[in-house]
C-alpha cells in the first residue's frame, strides 16, 4: 500500500490532502499540532488531546485525494510557518491497525544545494570582524604584531588540556596537543578568580595563567576556538577575561522530544566550546518522564513512550509510537562528560502543573471529588497534582529525594510553570487546605505547596529550585533561598531578586531559541513570545536599567529549548546555531559592547567551526 501525505497553510487554516493506492474504509487521521485541533471540513473530530487529534474521514477510493481542512481552535494559535502543520500523521484502520503517513519535510531548511548554514545573500560577501574571532568576547584584548602559526597545536599536557584534546578530537576537529607542536606555558596565579585566565600569545609561544581548573579549561578553550576562526594563526598580544555570571546555562527539552544519549553529550561539547557551564536538563513534563527511578518505576515505565493505545497519545509528532528514558548510567555519564567539561547538570522535575503524565500513572494526586474543569495552555485538562491529598506528599518526597542524590549539582529544579486559571477550584480537599493555612486562591496554594517541598529539600541539603511563578503566593511562595528562573520577561525576575531570591534570566523573547528566527512562512518555530533573530540575543540586559540594585541577585543567564515540534534529534541544532553564540556572550561579557551587527558578523566567522563539528546551523535571513 502507498500513502501520500501533503499539507500547506491557508491563511488561518491547515490544508492536508491525503492519498491512498488502495481503497479504505473510513480511517481515521490521527496527528499534532501545536495546541488543540477544529476541523473545518473533510471529516469529524472525534477525539482531541492537547494538540493531538483523531480525525474520522470517509471512505477513501483508491487513488482518489482527499482533503482535510483543519484549524486550531484557539485562534490565537494561527499557524506562523511550516512547524505549525500536522506532526507525526497516521491512520487508524477498521481492524485497530495503523498505518504512518510519510513525514512532511521537518526542522531548518537550507537553499537547494546548501548546506544548512549562515550564507551571505547573492552578490555580498559575509561581514568580517576586525578583532578577535571568539565567542563570548574577552574581557580585554591588548593586540600586538603578528601572527602564531599553529599547525600542529600546542605543546602542554595534563588536565584540562587534555579534555579540550579530547572535545577536539571527538568532533572531528585537528589535535590540540602535540609533541611538535606551539610551547604552551601553564602558569598558576591564586591572585585571579576561579573562572579567569590570561593568555599571552607572542612569536616564541604562549603562557597561560590562570588560578585553577576552570580558568585553564577556559583559557585552552580559548586557543581552541581561535585557532579554528583564525586560520590556524593566532593574533599576538594578551587576553586577560573572566566571566560575568557563575551561571552560564542552556536548558534542553527532553520530555517532549526524547534525545539519545550521544546526543546530549554532543550538546556540552558544544556548550563547552563557548564557555558555557550549567545544562539544565527538562525530563519531565505533561508528556513523559523519562528519568528511570526505582522509588516510581511504573511512573517511566509506563509515560517514557507515547503513542498509539498509551496512556499519552503521540502529542507534538509522538506518531504511532515515541520515546525513551534515561538510565542510571546514561546519568552518570551525562554527569561524567560535563564534570569533564566544567558542565553542571541541573535536574528538573514538574510540580504542580505539567503533571498530566503524572496523573495518568500515579493514583491518588488528585481530588476524585473536585469538580473544576480548568485545562491548561497547551490544552491538557487534569494535569495538576492536588496538595491536599496525601498521596501527593507520599509521592513526591521520596522521588525528589532520589532524584537530587543522582546529581552532584546539590540543586533540584521543581518546575511550577503554567497553572490554568482556578486549579483547584472545584477541590473540596483544597478549600479545606484554604481555610487552615489560611489561603486565598490558586496562587497561594501554590505558594504553599512549593514552600513545603522547598523545606523538604533544604532539609536534606539540597537547594530548590523552580520557574518564576514560584514566588507567587501571598505567603510569599516558595522562600527557602530558592533559585528562580524569569522566563516570560524579566518583570518577575526583578520582584523576585528584590524579594530576596537569587535570578537566573531567561526571556523567552531573548533566548528562547525554540522560537522561530524570522517571520518567513517557510522558517520552523514557535513564535508566542516573539521571532528571535540573531541580533535579538544580545539586545537585552541581564540587569536592567533602572534595576540596578538587583544586580547581586542577578546569578547568571540561560538559553532554553523547548521540544513540541522536535520529531528528529538534529532537528534542535539549527535552532541552536547560531543563536547559541548570542547567550554565551550574554552569560559571559561583562560589558554590552558587542552589538547586534558585530554579534552576526562573529557568527559567520564562527560557522565553519559548527560545519567542522557536523552542528547544522541555521541560514542568514
Amino acid at each position: 500500500m502507498t500513502l501520500t501525505f501533503d499539507a500547506v497553510i491557508d491563511a488561518e487554516t491547515i490544508v492536508c490532502t491525503i492519498c491512498s493506492d488502495t481503497a479504505l474504509a473510513a480511517p481515521v487521521f490521527c496527528f499534532s499540532l501545536m495546541a488543540a485541533p477544529a476541523v473545518v471540513s473533510g471529516g469529524t473530530l472525534l477525539r482531541s488531546l492537547a494538540g493531538y487529534g483523531e480525525v474520522e474521514l470517509p471512505d477513501l477510493a483508491a487513488g482518489a485525494p482527499h482533503v482535510v481542512v483543519l484549524r486550531h481552535a484557539n485562534p490565537r494559535f494561527a499557524p506562523t510557518n511550516r512547524a505549525w502543520l500536522p506532526l507525526g500523521g497516521y491512520l487508524r484502520l477498521a481492524d485497530g491497525s495503523t498505518l504512518a503517513l510519510p513525514k512532511l519535510p521537518a526542522g531548518v531548511q537550507s537553499a537547494p544545494g546548501q548546506p544548512a548554514g549562515v550564507q551571505p545573500a547573492p552578490g555580498q560577501s559575509a561581514a568580517r570582524h576586525d578583532g578577535l574571532r571568539l565567542i563570548p568576547q574577552p574581557t580585554a584584548w591588548s593586540p600586538a604584531a603578528g601572527h602564531l602559526p599553529v599547525p600542529q597545536g600546542f605543546a602542554g599536557r595534563g588536565e584540562p588540556l587534555d579534555a579540550v584534546a579530547a572535545l577536539a578530537a571527538r568532533n572531528g576537529l585537528a589535535p590540540f596537543l602535540s609533541a611538535a607542536g606551539v610551547a604552551l606555558a601553564i602558569h598558576h596565579d591564586p591572585s585571579m578568580a576561579d573562572d579567569a585566565y590570561r593568555l599571552c600569545i607572542a612569536p616564541e609561544g604562549v603562557t597561560l595563567a590562570a588560578a585553577g581548573r576552570a580558568g585553564l579549561f577556559h583559557g585552552a578553550i580559548t586557543l581552541l576556538q581561535l585557532r579554528e576562526t583564525h586560520d590556524g594563526a593566532l593574533p599576538c598580544g594578551t587576553i586577560t577575561d573572566t566571566a560575568r555570571f557563575a551561571w552560564r546555562g542552556q536548558h534542553l527539552d527532553c520530555a517532549r522530544h526524547f534525545y539519545a544519549p550521544a546526543t546530549l553529550l554532543r550538546l556540552l561539547d558544544m556548550m563547552a566550546l563557548f564557555k558555557l557551564n550549567r545544562f539544565h536538563w527538562h525530563f519531565a513534563d505533561d508528556e513523559a518522564f523519562r528519568l528511570e527511578t526505582a522509588t516510581t518505576p511504573a511512573l517511566w515505565q509506563q509515560t517514557a513512550f507515547r503513542g498509539e493505545g498509551l496512556p499519552v497519545p503521540g502529542v507534538f509528532g509522538g506518531g504511532i509510537r515515541s520515546g525513551g528514558s534515561y538510565s542510571p548510567a546514561d546519568v552518570q555519564t551525562v554527569i561524567a562528560r560535563g564534570a569533564e567539561l566544567g558542565i553542571a547538570i541541573l535536574p528538573e522535575i514538574e510540580v504542580p502543573a505539567h503533571a498530566f503524565a503524572i496523573n495518568a500513572v500515579i493514583p491518588g494526586l488528585r481530588d476524585a471529588a473536585d469538580t473544576g474543569t480548568e485545562a491548561s495552555v497547551q490544552g491538557y485538562p487534569r494535569n495538576v497534582v492536588n496538595p491536599a491529598m496525601p498521596a501527593t506528599w507520599e509521592f513526591l518526597a521520596p522521588l525528589m529525594a532520589e532524584v537530587a542524590a543522582m546529581f552532584p549539582i546539590g540543586i533540584l529544579h521543581l518546575g511550577c510553570d503554567e497553572l490554568p486559571c482556578d486549579t483547584w477550584a472545584g477541590s473540596p480537599a483544597v478549600a479545606a487546605l484554604k481555610t487552615r493555612e489560611g489561603l486565598s486562591d490558586s496562587h497561594d496554594v501554590q505558594g504553599w505547596m512549593m514552600a513545603r517541598l522547598a523545606a523538604q529539600l533544604q532539609a536534606q541539603g539540597i537547594r530548590p529550585a523552580a520557574w518564576e511563578e514560584a514566588a507567587q503566593g501571598a505567603n510569599g511562595g516558595i522562600g527557602h533561598n530558592a533559585l528562580l528562573f524569569s522566563w516570560t520577561g524579566q518583570a518577575p525576575g526583578i520582584a523576585a531578586a528584590r524579594a530576596g531570591h537569587d535570578v537566573v534570566m531567561c526571556p523567552a523573547q531573548h533566548v528562547y531559541l525554540d522560537m522561530a528566527h524570522t517571520a518567513d512562512p517557510a522558517d520552523w518555530g514557535a513564535s508566542w513570545a516573539a521571532f528571535v533573530p540573531l541580533e535579538d540575543t544580545i539586545a537585552w540586559s541581564p540587569v536592567p536599567r533602572g534595576a540596578e540594585d538587583i544586580a547581586s541577585r542577578v546569578v547568571g543567564v540561560e538559553g532554553t529549548f523547548w521540544s513540541e515540534f522536535t520529531t528528529h534529534d538534529r532537528e534542535m541544532e539549527a535552532m541552536l546555531a547560531p543563536r547559541i553564540l548570542g547567550v554565551a556572550q550574554k552569560a559571559w561579557s561583562m560589558t554590552d559592547t558587542l552589538d547586534g551587527p558585530g554579534l552576526r558578523a562573529l557568527a559567520g566567522h564562527i560557522g565553519p567551526l559548527f560545519d567542522r563539528i557536523g552542528w547544522d546551523r541555521h541560514r542568514n535571513p
